[in-house]
């Protein structure tokens, strides 16, 4: 292991050595302003990028969510259809005077003139 030790040599004063030091440390100063710009941009980037992130994320989960109720309604819309539909035919039936007498007979018991009605039990 060795030691480095100092050396006794005086530095020249020359207008040179004194310019070639100040660009080094011109240099040296623009190396740290532009690490600390990347390092700041970096930042920046880092920060938006986690919040595009997390934007596209929750609307990710907006979307699913909002599909499954979708899916929900459209079977709810199938079935009041089909109970449109039904309600309508019963319409068209009422309008039938048959259908109506006929009616009346299974839920008023109601007969014509000399019928008459037994009434069975169903099971």
């Amino acid at each position: 292991m060795s030691v480095p030790h100092k050396t006794n040599v005086t530095k020249l004063k020359s207008s040179y050595i004194s310019a070639q030091e100040e660009k080094k440390q011109k240099a040296s100063r623009r190396r740290r302003i532009a690490v600390v710009r990347f390092t700041f941009l970096g930042i920046v980037l880092a920060l938006v990028s986690s919040a595009f992130v997390y934007t596209m994320q929750s609307q990710a989960k907006d979307i699913e969510a909002k599909q499954a109720s979708k899916k929900q309604l459209e079977q709810k819309l199938d079935k009041l259809e089909k109970q449109q539909k039904q309600l309508k035919e019963e319409i068209k039936k009422l309008h039938d005077d048959e259908y109506i007498a006929e009616l009346a007979r299974k839920k008023y018991y109601l007969s014509k003139d000399g019928e008459i009605i037994f009434v069975t039990p169903e099971k």
